[in-house]
């Protein structure tokens, strides 16, 4: 028997997708959040194809495709030359390819289109400032007055659903950290590029900039190793850890060390991701996203897999009954976001190559045709999610 009406516990993009993804199966949702008002931290994202094709299911993508910026091509550029290395190209080929839009948009911007049409639904349900011990159910059900046959943790790296799931992923500290900055247009240095994607490589750290077009500005994201694990993600970070950060661009090309050293307030990320553990407790609990398999974003897959999980899971539950759904969904996407670490392990090595081993890589991939690096993605922008 199918289910009726699902907790969801968290309202970012994972949690907001999976409330529009269950109503279109006619599946009700009270989605709680904590914070008072959704105002989404960070910066930018990018929203590859198989991501924007759910999106477009859902009835979002059209909210989005006016505001966002479309780039023509993702460029790898050397941080100490400028150089460009090589590019996979976007724009009309990814439609022509992949057959759904690549985008880069600032977070609050997917929110907000999920947040309207989550709003405009009558089978979901929104309830901010809900400070709830989750580990007992029935309060979230004696807040919306309703039983609910499962509870979806859609709550990060630090989710609460994890109390309800034995033997559920831990966070753990990868030794990077991530610095996030934008820069209006009117105020960047020359090198940044107004409608493409670019990613700056150098020894032990890279750069990656987009252009936010909704904001008319720079999206920076610098990451570096580091050895502080806080949890205090978008704060301002210390002096002493921003000179660590200028350390690792120092024999960068000049224009990056002059933009770097102007950013005062920087936001300092560290960032987590899960060991293997369950996602789902063989019962009524189950979690997506950053909760069930938070990763490093080497691959700039992190926001659609989410999308990806919240989507597929939803399907799931229309069509089977409740504990083969959880089972299976864990078995099908296991295997691919399994892959898609090693796939952003190979990048961070590739991207952050030093000596001879840099020199073999810009060589490599400077004698691949574009075509064939797109190629190298089909696998990840090709997937058709099934819902």
């Amino acid at each position: 028997m199918p289910i009726k009406a699902v907790a969801i516990i968290g309202a970012g993009i994972a949690g907001l997708t999976a409330a529009l993804a269950l109503a279109r199966h006619g599946i009700a949702s009270d989605i709680f959040e904590q914070a008072e008002v959704l105002t989404e931290v960070g910066a930018g994202l990018q929203i590859s194809p198989n991501a924007s094709r759910i999106l477009d299911a859902l009835g979002v993508l059209d909210a989005l495709r006016p505001v966002w910026l479309e780039p023509g091509e993702i460029r790898l550029v050397s941080g100490s030359s400028l150089e460009q290395i090589t590019s996979v190209p976007c724009g009309n080929f990814a439609m022509q390819r992949w057959g759904a839009p690549y985008g880069a948009a600032h977070r609050a911007t997917l929110q907000k289109a999920l947040l309207d049409a989550v709003t405009a639904n009558a089978l979901c349900k929104l309830h901010l400032g809900q400070h709830i011990d989750i580990k007992a159910k029935q309060a979230l059900e004696d807040l919306a007055g309703r039983k609910f046959d499962l509870v979806i943790g859609a709550d990060g790296v630090w989710s609460k659903a994890h109390a309800l799931v034995p033997g559920a992923p831990a966070p753990l500290f990868s030794g990077n950290i991530a610095w996030r900055f934008s820069i209006a247009e009117t105020a960047a240095p020359a090198m940044l590029d107004k409608a493409n994607v670019t990613a700056f490589l150098g020894p032990s750290s890279h750069l990656v900039c987009y252009p936010i077009r909704e904001n008319a500005a720079f999206n920076i994201v610098a990451i570096v190793s580091g050895n502080s694990a806080s949890r205090d993600w978008g704060a301002a970070g210390s002096q002493a850890q921003r000179r660590q950060m200028l350390r690792a661009f120092s024999g960068w090309n000049g224009a990056i060390v002059q933009m770097l050293e102007a950013q005062e307030k920087a936001s300092f990320w560290p960032l987590y991701e899960m060991k293997a553990g369950r996602w789902h407790n063989g019962e009524d609990t189950v979690l997506i996203g950053d909760a069930a398999h938070a990763m490093m974003p080497f691959a700039a897959q992190g926001a659609a897999m989410a999308i990806e999980d919240a989507f597929e899971l939803a399907g799931m539950l229309a069509t089977r009954p409740l504990t083969e759904a959880l089972d299976l969904y864990e078995k099908h996407r296991a295997p691919r976001i399994a892959r898609l670490r090693q796939r952003a392990a190979f990048n961070q090595f590739a991207y952050h190559a030093r000596g001879p081993i840099r020199m073999a890589r810009d060589l490599v991939l400077s004698l691949r045709p574009p075509q064939s690096l797109a190629a190298d993605m089909d696998w990840i922008y090709g997937y058709r999610a099934a819902g």
